[in-house]
């Protein structure tokens, strides 16, 4: 059998700029630029990048949520509070720990999760 496994992600993003500097800030990505509409997301977690588009990434439209880890939840709600992320639903607790949704600058959605304290 071959091997298939997930290995790369691809996000829309209205503008590349914003979303490299909320990614960098925030999360401490960097990013490798491949032409004007195309950035590669590098030091995420996961192999990606983003695209130029005139549409947003949420859940709600049948997209996948990609969701982050954070070793302290406050602290990264503020950080992207402090970028200009939009908090779609504050921290609320599920089986196994706590988290966050969020609208990044260009209006995909993510969320971020954290053990239970």
């Amino acid at each position: 059998m071959a091997s298939n496994k997930i290995n790369y992600v691809e996000l829309p993003a209205r503008d590349l700029a914003l979303n490299k500097a909320f990614f960098s800030q925030v999360f401490g990505w960097g990013f490798k630029d491949y032409g004007p509409e195309y950035t590669a997301f590098e030091n995420a977690g996961l192999d990606g990048g983003f695209f130029q588009a005139n549409f947003c990434s949420r859940p709600q439209t049948g997209a996948a949520l990609i969701i982050l880890f954070s070793d302290d939840l406050e602290i990264t709600l503020n950080d992207v509070k402090s970028a200009g992320g939009a908090i779609e639903q504050e921290i609320f607790e599920f089986p196994g720990g706590r988290r966050f949704h969020f609208l990044d600058p260009c209006g995909n959605e993510w969320a971020v999760w954290g053990k239970l304290s």
